[in-house]
């Protein structure tokens, strides 16, 4: 894997329409600039973007924990995305994202019973992508149901993928639409 460069972004929301978030809700994204080795060629072997997807979930899930400055059993939600550069194609995000990303990421936060929402999508340098994001342990729990957007004003050139991995430590600010709470969540079958 060839890393061009790495960005750490930490969002903290202090006030909501005028009233105080206390504690702050913040929600950091560890994102990776990669070379992608099969721009331009169709390969029908993608193994080597599985093992890249593999390494990036634990360094990347480790460095948004980090970010936080939590222990990875506090981290609360979780969400992938990856933008390609044009000289590539979307089933290059889906070998970094989909088969073996999961584990190492759920690893670095200190479990993750529910699915990892993902994003992805082709665009040039300065291209933004929403990561959704919700609540590790089931995935129902409303307060939790988010996105945070992510662009790296330089990236992804044609020739690479971004790939960004995000992680919270609570719910929305001011979180109030009902629903399953956090604290009433089974966190036994990853929805529920």
């Amino acid at each position: 894997m060839e890393i061009r460069k790495i960005i750490k972004i930490v969002e903290e929301t202090r006030t909501e329409m005028g009233r105080s978030v206390d504690p702050p809700t913040r929600r950091a994204a560890a994102v990776a600039v990669i070379k992608n080795p099969f721009a331009g060629t169709y390969q029908e072997n993608l193994d080597e973007l599985i093992s890249v997807g593999e390494e990036l979930g634990g360094m990347l899930g480790k460095m948004a924990v980090e970010a936080l400055g939590i222990r990875p059993e506090q981290a609360e939600s979780y969400g992938k995305a990856v933008i390609v550069g044009t000289r590539g194609e979307l089933e290059h995000a889906g070998a970094i994202l989909h088969p073996k990303l999961g584990g190492p990421f759920r690893e670095a936060v200190g479990g993750g019973k529910a699915l990892i929402p993902s994003a992805k999508k082709m665009g040039g340098p300065g291209t933004e992508i929403d990561v959704p994001i919700h609540y590790k342990d089931a995935a129902f729990v409303r307060s939790h149901f988010d996105a945070m957007p992510v662009r790296v004003q330089d990236a992804p050139r044609g020739d690479e993928l971004v790939v960004v991995l995000v992680v919270t430590d609570s719910g929305r600010p001011l979180p109030r639409i009902g629903g399953l709470l956090k604290q009433d969540a089974k966190k036994e079958d990853g929805l529920r």
